[in-house]
């Protein structure tokens, strides 16, 4: 299998609270749902509804996994929220519960764990092991060296601050763009591949 981390990010690199307004208010933050007005749901609707059905994990944060829980399993009708509701998800959290791991099928992974469970899910045959918001998570990954590709939505708005998915380690990781497509909002809908 291979990590796949989508994410809608600005122009400054900033991932956090793109969908709504008390989202992730860390730090301050109050653009909580910035990335909406760019949602091109042609463009990147059938980008990421496609890469989805071409995966068997779905890995979130402890965060992300809450909100997500809270909002798909009412949803139903299109490949993307069939595919969510229906696929594993892990989720990584050392204050969870069995209790709280009510989107199934779920498993959670405890943090101590996470980085040795990632690295076995990757040695399975399988398609992607997929992956959105989740910042914190995210950066580990890279630190890691355990991201395979990325499909970034680079959205046209700079928001000064905010959490962003990649690691401060001096460490670099080569990318190949494999490709890229406007929507019609502006945004640019960029996959890149881990360089070898």
């Amino acid at each position: 299998m291979k990590t796949l981390i989508t994410e809608f990010i600005s122009l400054d690199g900033v991932v956090q609270a793109p969908g709504g307004a008390s989202e992730d208010t860390d730090g301050g933050f109050s653009h909580g749902g910035w990335s909406m007005k760019y949602f091109d749901p042609v463009t990147m609707g059938s980008m990421y509804a496609e890469l989805a059905a071409k995966s068997d994990a779905l890995l979130q944060g402890r965060r992300t996994y809450q909100v997500s829980a809270a909002a798909w399993p009412s949803r139903s009708g299109d490949p993307f929220t069939d595919w969510i509701n229906r696929v594993q998800k892990y989720v990584v959290s050392d204050t969870l519960t069995e209790k709280d791991a009510t989107w199934n099928p779920t498993t959670i992974i405890r943090g101590a764990d996470f980085l040795r469970t990632v690295s076995e899910l990757r040695a399975r045959p399988g398609g992607y092991i997929y992956v959105y918001g989740s910042a914190t998570m995210v950066r580990s990954l890279f630190a890691a060296d355990l991201v395979d590709e990325l499909l970034l939505t680079i959205e046209p708005i700079v928001l000064g601050g905010g959490k962003t998915i990649f690691a401060e380690n001096g460490k670099a990781i080569p990318f190949t763009l494999e490709s890229t497509t406007k929507a019609s909002t502006g945004a640019q809908v960029c996959r890149y591949v881990r360089a070898k």
